[in-house]
């Protein structure tokens, strides 16, 4: 079996996993399958060990809130003629504890032991903390 990697990536200009899940569903609309997607210049190396089961970890006002799961790679071409990747997502948004991240540029592998546990039924009413208190106290070592 293959080795199983993540990637991680920052929602830019979410303020939420509800506005995350909000801008997916409008896009779905446009798309032919109905399946959320990110459409990325660069093709990851790490394909297999993506698709042996990875998600996309997204990072929102700073911190890691939830992932989705990975269905695969497709390749895309933009009105410019360039090739890039377009990275299917299964549309079921799944909470992970906090995680606090700085800021980047593109998408990063992020390893299964560095990956935030997901959220259990009765925890995900719990911590469901604004983004910037979730942040500040990750900062400071709280969560």
């Amino acid at each position: 079996m293959d080795k199983i990697t993540h990637l991680i990536k920052l929602s830019v200009g979410t303020e939420s996993v509800e506005g995350l899940q909000a801008w997916q569903d409008m896009r779905r609309k446009e798309l032919p399958e109905g399946l959320p997607r990110h459409v990325t210049r660069m093709w990851p190396r790490r394909e297999s060990e993506i698709l042996a089961g990875g998600s996309i970890y997204w990072v929102i006002k700073g911190v890691i809130q939830c992932r989705q799961r990975i269905l695969r790679l497709d390749e895309v071409i933009g009105e410019d003629g360039i090739k890039r990747c377009a990275i299917i997502l299964d549309p079921d948004v799944i909470r992970t504890a906090n995680a606090q991240r700085r800021p980047f540029q593109g998408w990063r592998y992020l390893s299964p032991a560095d990956a935030p546990p997901d959220l259990s039924g009765s925890t995900k009413q719990e911590d469901t903390l604004p983004p910037e208190l979730a942040g500040a106290l990750a900062e400071i070592g709280v969560i």
